[in-house]
């Protein structure tokens, strides 16, 4: 896990990539349904290093595969606090990904700064899967 820390910490999105699982499920703080795939969370993170600035873990949970990683970002002008809840496999990739934020305003501003990136998201996930 502290390599996936120090990962985001750098915003090296390629370390962070190479992290995940191939079988990884990604679920979203503002979308229904989860997000499969590592070409897919792989992009999403991408995105979300393109909206959160002075991204910063607080703290780190850890009970044996599952660890948890709050965090405080700003989005759109607003303060945003959440936990990335994260399972390993038993290759040690993170399998499962999880993210809740607060306030909803924050959540609000994800949404929306989420939204404007994700043909970009779409694309780059495209292109890695098609690689």
């Amino acid at each position: 896990m502290n390599a996936f820390r120090a990962a985001v910490e750098a915003r090296d999105t390629d370390a962070m990539a190479a992290c995940l699982a191939d079988n990884v499920v990604f679920t979203s703080p503002v979308a229904f349904a989860p997000y499969p795939g590592k070409p897919l969370t792989a992009a999403i993170l991408r995105g979300v290093m393109r909206v959160f600035e002075n991204f910063r873990y607080e703290r780190e949970i850890v009970d044996g595969q599952n660890h948890a990683l709050v965090f405080r970002a700003e989005v759109g002008g607003k303060e945003i606090q959440g936990c990335d809840f994260l399972h390993l496999d038993a290759d040690g990739l993170i399998d499962e990904f999880t993210v809740m934020v607060r306030p909803l305003s924050a959540a609000q501003a994800l949404s929306e700064a989420m939204g404007a990136q994700f043909e970009q998201i779409k694309a780059e996930a495209l292109e890695a899967f098609n690689a």
